[in-house]
Formats: C-alpha cells, structure tokens, sequence
C-alpha cells in the first residue's frame, strides 16, 4: 500500500446500532424532503401570485368583445342623412342629419353638417357599447346624381374619430341598368 491510499478499518457495530443508526438517517432524510418541499411549494405560491397581476392585462383585450354595426350614409347636394344599425339592419341605433344641426337650408348638405350629424350619432353607438362599424355610402342615384355629395367623406372621418373601428366601406347607390325615364318631358329642361 502507497501513502496516498486512504486505509479503511473495519469495525464490528452491533445490529441495534445498526438500526439506531437507519432510523436516525431515515428522520433526517424525511426533515430534508419536508424542507424541500416546503421550499418548492413557496416557488409555485409566488408564481401563482405574480402571474395573476400579468393575465389580466393580457386578457383584457381578448375579454373586451367587439360589437359591429352600418353606418348608411346618404348624401346628396341638398342633405347628408347618416343612420347607424346593428349589423342586420333591423334596429336602429342612432340617426341624425345636416338639417338637424344648420339653421339655413343651404348649410344642410355642407362638410361642417355632416361632421355635427356623425358626431351625434357616434355618442348614442358608444353609450350602447358599439366599437367597429361598416360603412355604406349612398348617393342619389337611379335618375338622380350617381356622386356623393360633399358631406359624405366629412362623416366618414368623424366615425373614425369617434374612436369606432372602421370595416368595409361600400358604395351602395341604385344604379339601375334600364332606367326610368327621366323628368323634363321630350324637349327636355327649357330654362
């Protein structure tokens, strides 16, 4: 045998130290596991605590359901007529026109009415929990002017600063593919 070898003795030990000793290492060994677990079970506490405060900012917006319904803008040179529905059109949520908010007739159809005509109609659809909208543009059309009139594009942007979500925006004026005859007899508009 070398120096750096460690020697080993052997000693006799009875068998009731034996076991004195095995119950000693199983108690120590159960403190241990009790301790770990203990200790494991504080982790999970905090996770538990800290991950409550993060869901709900991230399910807030998965919470908050949106709520779609039309805007049916009519336009023409003499009036703007916006009229908000829900999305099957059978239920009005809020109407307002240029005439409503002017006091002289010629002022009906301008940009400014419209503007005053939407942002009427945009509080009553956020009072009833309303957050996107589809938009339909109507003209006259048929024999009548087949172009918005002015107040059209002035009400779209004051949906949009309403704060509503903006979906589709469609043109939906009657344009017929044989007309009726139009007015003004067979020699036309004699001025």
């Amino acid at each position: 045998m070398s120096e750096s070898e460690p020697k080993v003795e052997e000693v006799k030990i009875d068998d009731a130290v034996k076991a004195e000793k095995i119950e000693q290492i199983k108690a120590e060994a159960a403190k241990i596991k009790a301790q770990m677990q203990s200790a494991a079970t504080e982790e999970k506490k905090e996770e538990i605590e800290t991950e409550p405060k993060k869901q709900p900012e991230k399910e807030s917006p998965e919470k908050k359901k949106e709520k779609w319904g039309i805007a049916h803008i009519f336009s023409s040179y003499n009036n703007t007529i916006i009229h908000i529905t829900d999305l099957t059109g059978g239920e009005t949520v809020g109407i307002s026109s240029g005439g409503m908010h002017v006091n002289a007739d010629r002022y009906e159809s301008s940009p400014f009415a419209a503007m005053k005509a939407a942002n009427a109609v945009v509080e009553t659809a956020k009072t009833k929990g309303f957050t996107g909208l589809h938009i339909r543009v109507r003209a006259v059309g048929g024999v009548g002017s087949r172009v918005p009139g002015p107040g059209a594009q002035a009400s779209i942007r004051a949906l949009a600063r309403g704060g509503f979500k903006i979906g589709r925006i469609d043109d939906v004026t009657p344009i017929p593919h044989d007309t009726t005859r139009k007015k003004g007899g067979k020699r036309g508009r004699r001025v």
